[in-house]
């Protein structure tokens, strides 16, 4: 019940000043923009590199993978698995890493702990 109490208190100083608000989403949106991180599949034989907006920016195969992919279709196939699994590691790193931002900014506000999952807000 505190919590609740505590947790609209918060709310409704924040719609008292919707700047602070905006300021700490512009924040957030700023240091997703500059985040980058890489996910890896089989030892580091597909690397995936996100955005902090959730967006692949690159995909690197070592040499050996690329070769057997052109030697046969089992190796295709294990290329095709390894080269999801670093994207959706990636994916999952850019996530954690908007969840610590948004938890930043919360704090900041006297929010902590009051956001949703950003798992949830992205559909995850």
């Amino acid at each position: 019940m505190l919590d609740n109490m505590k947790m609209l208190g918060a709310l409704a100083g924040l719609m008292k000043n919707k700047e602070k608000l905006r300021e700490a989403g512009d924040r957030v949106r700023e240091k997703m923009a500059r985040t980058l991180v890489t996910g890896e599949a089989g030892a580091g034989a597909a690397k995936a590199v996100v955005s902090g907006q959730l967006r692949v920016v690159s995909v690197e195969l070592a040499s050996g993978l690329i070769v057997g992919m052109a030697a046969d279709a089992s190796t295709r196939a294990l290329a095709s698995n390894l080269i999801a699994e670093a994207v959706n590691n990636g994916l999952a790193m850019a996530q954690a890493a908007l969840k610590a931002a948004m938890d930043e900014e919360a704090k900041a506000l006297g929010l902590e702990g009051m956001l949703p999952d950003a798992g949830a807000l992205l559909g995850g």
